[in-house]
């Protein structure tokens, strides 16, 4: 997944603007992983309908939504933008300050991350992204499970992820960080991943 390591060689996000566009990747404290390929069909109905209901919800709202392929870039301090080593890739990201946004994405932490799980990234992005959206002040962070219909949810407390929130993909789910969004999980029923 990542790519191959050269004598520790750490990567910045002025490197990274520079690669191919054929082949995505993330950096994550400087080190570059490769993209999955193309997500399957569930998971990109499931982040459709996700981004739909969000959109519709932000209609008027100072806050705007953003779906992959968007840079967020996850500075550790001040430095300049081709000096940052963390560079992510969000299934779905919320964003309420529009400082943070720029024609390159996004610097500084999304008010609120979903991802969108697939076997190919499942503990990258229980582990490793947790980790770094923790560090970097995300306020909310989801991980929906499609096939096990689940959602895994994690809220910033006094700077770290407190216990997550578990509960199966049914009813209505309020979103804390962002103001008047709600998610109706009835909507999903009919995504199945045959």
């Amino acid at each position: 997944m990542s790519l191959p390591k050269r004598d520790n060689v750490r990567h910045t996000y002025g490197e990274y603007r520079r690669w191919r566009d054929d082949v995505r990747y993330e950096l994550i404290d400087g080190v570059a992983y490769a993209m999955a390929p193309a997500p399957s069909r569930i998971h990109q109905e499931v982040l459709g309908e996700l981004f739909r209901q969000v959109a519709n919800a932000l209609v008027g709202h100072p806050c705007r939504a953003f779906i992959a392929p968007f840079d967020v870039r996850l500075p550790k301090g001040n430095e300049a933008d081709d000096e940052i080593d963390t560079v992510v890739q969000p299934d779905l990201s919320v964003v309420c300050d529009p400082g943070k946004l720029d024609a390159r994405g996004c610097r500084g932490a999304p008010d609120w991350i979903v991802e969108v799980l697939s076997p190919a990234t499942a503990g990258h992005d229980h582990i490793l992204k947790r980790v770094v959206y923790e560090r970097a002040g995300v306020r909310e962070y989801w991980l929906v499970h499609p096939v096990d219909r689940i959602v895994t949810i994690y809220r910033l407390e006094d700077g770290r992820y407190g216990v997550p929130e578990v509960r199966e993909l049914q009813g209505r789910q309020q979103v804390a960080a962002v103001e008047g969004v709600e998610i109706d999980w009835e909507s999903f029923a009919a995504f199945s991943g045959d």
